[in-house]
């Protein structure tokens, strides 16, 4: 297995955000912490010949990491169109091989779930916005439903948020490590040029999911198209 350090370098070429959104708290998921997640989720055998779906994937940092690590498929589903042509043209730059479908849809409006063993990956909307108070609520939530296991990015202080949520829904938190997420100074609110952001990562394992999602629709590689 590849370490850590060469998936970090893996996806240092990866675009970020060319016009990114306030509202939709569109921060690129920094090359180091996406390969921290996606290493570790292959050392706890959640990366090989699995359905990773990555919940807001952006320009596609998590879900390519992914794809570098011999899954099944990879699943990238955002709301806004234009970070997701750059992910479709990320996936050429990272030179995966894994098949990889890109998926424009609302990932809390519903309409997801998959046939096969299946594992989120995500760094959600940490609320910050007014317009995305709970969004991380709202993520968890159709990872339970969809996943078998996830992991998720959030704001420093979540723990009792996430472990409570969790046991809500039949969950049990088996990791949670801490972590910093670097921002740079990208909207005119930002008052310095980079800021380190403390977050903390969760591995959940979801004991049932509640089959009431229909995935809809895949994208297939070769022919990206968008709704």
């Amino acid at each position: 297995m590849p370490g850590k350090s060469e998936l970090e370098g893996q996806l240092a070429v990866v675009a970020g955000f060319a016009d990114p959104r306030a509202e939709l708290e569109q921060y690129p998921t920094p090359p180091e912490l996406a390969a921290t997640v996606i290493h570790t989720a292959d050392l706890n055998g959640d990366i090989q010949d699995r359905t990773i779906v990555d919940l807001g994937t952006g320009t596609g940092m998590l879900a390519l990491g992914a794809a570098l690590r011999s899954p099944h498929r990879v699943i990238g589903v955002d709301i806004d169109r234009s970070p997701l042509q750059t992910a479709i043209q990320n996936e050429h730059r990272v030179g995966a091989t894994a098949p990889i479908h890109w998926v424009q849809a609302d990932v809390t409006a519903g309409g997801l779930s998959t046939e096969t063993p299946t594992v989120v990956v995500m760094n959600p909307p940490f609320g910050a916005q007014y317009s995305n108070r709970h969004a991380d609520r709202e993520f968890l939530t159709v990872s339970a439903d969809i996943a078998d296991v996830s992991y998720s990015i959030h704001n420093e202080g979540s723990e009792e948020f996430v472990t409570e949520f969790a046991a809500d829904r039949a969950g049990t938190i088996t990791h949670a490590f801490a972590a910093e997420f670097s921002v740079s100074n990208q909207f005119s609110f930002h008052t310095s040029e980079t800021e380190q952001i403390q977050s903390e990562v969760f591995r959940i394992e979801w004991m049932w999911c509640i089959d009431i999602y229909h995935f809809i629709p895949i994208i297939p590689p070769e022919r990206p198209h968008f709704d």
